[in-house]
C-alpha cells in the first residue's frame, strides 16, 4: 500500500510540474499577404508617421517608409483603398501601387503593416465624392463636398494583414 501511496504522490508531482504544453516562446502572429512580400520588421507606429508627414514640405516630398496601425474604413466596392489611423483624428489614405492589388472589404479594425511612399496630397472635389460614393455616403453627403482637401497619402506596393 505504502508503494502505491508514494507513486501516486511522485506521479501527481511530475505532472504538476508539467508545462501542460503551453510554449514559452512567444507567439507567432499570423499575417495575410497582399502585394509585394514584406516583413514586419522596422515597422513604425502611425504617430510616429504622423510626425513624419509634418516634417514634408509639398505634394512632391515623399518617405519610403513601413507603418504598423489599424485600418480604419476600407473600399466597400472593391477594397481598392484604405485608411489607417495615425494619432487622434487623423487618418492616411492608402491606395495600392499599380492598382495591383485589393483589400478584403471587410478588414476593418484589423491591425495592419504596409511598405511604400508616405506623402501630402490634395484631392479634387471630385475625387472626394467618387470616394464618399464608393464608401457608401449618402447622396445628401456627396453633395456636401464642395472643397479640395489635403491629406496624408500613402502608396503602398505590399500590405499584411493580421489573421
Amino acid at each position: 500500500m505504502k508503494k502505491i501511496m508514494l507513486l501516486a504522490v511522485l506521479a501527481l508531482a511530475f505532472t504538476s510540474c508539467k508545462n501542460n504544453g503551453q510554449d514559452t516562446k512567444e507567439e507567432k502572429v499570423s499575417y495575410a499577404k497582399f502585394g509585394d512580400s514584406i516583413t514586419a520588421e522596422g515597422a513604425i507606429t502611425g504617430a510616429e508617421l504622423l510626425e513624419k508627414y509634418k516634417t514634408l514640405k509639398d505634394s512632391t516630398d515623399t518617405l519610403n517608409v513601413k507603418v504598423i496601425s489599424k485600418i480604419k474604413e476600407v473600399c466597400q466596392k472593391k477594397g481598392c483603398w484604405m485608411n489607417l489611423e495615425l494619432s487622434g483624428k487623423e487618418v492616411a489614405f492608402v491606395k495600392f501601387k499599380d492598382y495591383g492589388f485589393f483589400v478584403p472589404k471587410n478588414a476593418s479594425g484589423s491591425e495592419v503593416i504596409a511598405n511604400g511612399k508616405a506623402f501630402v496630397n490634395i484631392i479634387s472635389v471630385d475625387e472626394l465624392k467618387h470616394y464618399a460614393k464608393d464608401e457608401g455616403k449618402s447622396q445628401a453627403s456627396i453633395d456636401s463636398i464642395t472643397k479640395p482637401e489635403i491629406t496624408y497619402s500613402f502608396l503602398a506596393d505590399g500590405v499584411l494583414i493580421k489573421k
